[in-house]
């Protein structure tokens, strides 16, 4: 069992910090604490604030070894794409030949890139790299503005 020892500043900043900080995560892992602090057992603690005793114990934790500063970091995991490595290639060779098709978008990446992707993956690094899908449609002929005006209102 962790035994902890709060200074009176580190509860006056968990006091502050559970409501003040930007990241909800972080608040719940300030009150965790100011909890703790009070001399609450872990039961209450996980049952107050709705986590499990493992997320209570990582928390504590985390304060023992780093401190406040360490209840505010994350290290979350975000695998990227290897395509991230060539995004202006890509973005380039985009420009100088569109394509009209994701298919056409994947092929034109393998080609430039030598990495193969399935459309899935192919329409989300595009949209990552700021493009967006054109729809195209057909107007009536301009000769007629009457039949243009009633497809502009359809």
């Amino acid at each position: 069992m962790l035994r902890l020892t709060f200074s009176k500043e580190d509860i006056e900043q968990l006091r502050q910090q559970r409501f003040q900080h930007p990241h909800p995560r972080v608040q719940q892992r300030m009150e965790a604490l100011l909890l703790k602090s009070q001399g609450l057992p872990h039961k209450d603690i996980c049952q107050i604030l709705a986590i499990s005793g493992n997320t209570l114990r990582q928390y504590l934790m985390l304060y023992e070894a780093g401190g406040l500063e360490a209840l505010k970091q994350f290290n979350y995991r975000r695998p990227q794409s290897e395509l991230v490595k060539y995004a202006d290639v890509v973005e380039e060779a985009l420009l100088e030949r569109p394509v009209a098709t994701i298919a056409q978008a994947a092929a034109l990446i393998e080609e430039v890139t030598g990495i193969r992707r399935r459309p899935t993956q192919v329409r989300l690094f595009l949209k990552q790299l700021g493009f967006r899908r054109l729809k195209a449609g057909c107007l009536p002929a301009k000769a007629d503005p009457i039949a243009q005006a009633d497809f502009q209102k359809k």
